[in-house]
């Protein structure tokens, strides 16, 4: 089998037989793959700590051997590519971590490079573990910053009482005649997203209730130009941690 080096993000994992699992990366070299990972047996520390790579959206080296009779390849040696040192050890970061794992599962299916959307999700990693300030307010910004690689990016300029238009994907003053949009508020809310880097997010002062019902107008505009995404099961760890 061919052998090649690569680097992953870790998306989702599914147990496989007694000491295998199955994991989906978001790969440098060919998009989202999946690959059987084995020697997870409970026996050695090796194996255990084998299987403690495979965390939500952590980073990883790899070397894979591509497989002619099944879509799986194999992962022949894996070691993490960038020690994450924040993410696994705080609540925050790691539900946070655990919703884009889940969010990029569901809307990813490319199985070609694409490298301005894996470097944009590697550098998200890396700035969100080293994240002081503004993690509440993390996952909002990189759902509005993922849609410019997913193809439908917010277009036009905010101005006052704009609404945000879901099926043209625009500002617009005029509620549109679908009445599918996102209203004044998260409208102002959207653009400062769109304005903001990660490392002005703890300037966004939002309650609880403000981020919720920000993150459920996002869903809903994902959700309608990408088919891909109904449920998003971590939402609710989310919304108990934020």
């Amino acid at each position: 089998m061919k052998q090649y080096k690569a680097r992953g993000i870790v998306l989702n994992t599914l147990k496989y037989g007694e000491s295998s699992m199955v994991a989906h990366l978001l790969t440098d070299v060919g998009g989202r793959k999946g690959y059987i990972v084995q020697g997870l047996g409970k026996g050695s520390s090796a194996s255990r700590g084998k299987g403690a790579l495979f965390q939500p959206m952590f980073l990883l080296d790899f070397v894979g051997l591509e497989s002619n009779k099944t879509e799986l390849d194999r992962l022949k040696e894996v070691a993490l590519a960038t020690p994450l040192q924040s993410i696994p050890f705080d609540v925050r970061k790691s539900t946070i971590a655990l919703f884009m794992s889940e969010l990029l599962y569901k809307l990813i299916r490319e199985v070609e490079p694409n490298s301005p959307l894996f470097d944009f999700v590697f550098d998200s990693v890396v700035a969100l573990d080293a994240m002081e300030e503004g993690v509440h307010n993390f996952h909002l910004w990189f759902m509005v910053a993922l849609s410019r690689h997913l193809g439908f990016y917010p277009a036009g300029a905010w101005a006052e009482g704009d609404v945000f238009d879901i099926e043209a994907g625009q500002f617009t003053p005029i509620i549109p005649r679908s009445g599918l949009c996102i209203g004044p508020e998260n409208s102002r809310l959207l653009a400062q997203m769109m304005e903001c880097s990660p490392r002005e997010l703890g300037r966004v002062a939002l309650s609880r209730t403000q981020r919720k019902e920000f993150i459920v107008a996002l869903l809903t505009y994902f959700g309608y130009h990408l088919d891909t995404i109904h449920r998003v099961e971590s939402l609710r760890i989310l919304s108990e941690v934020f």
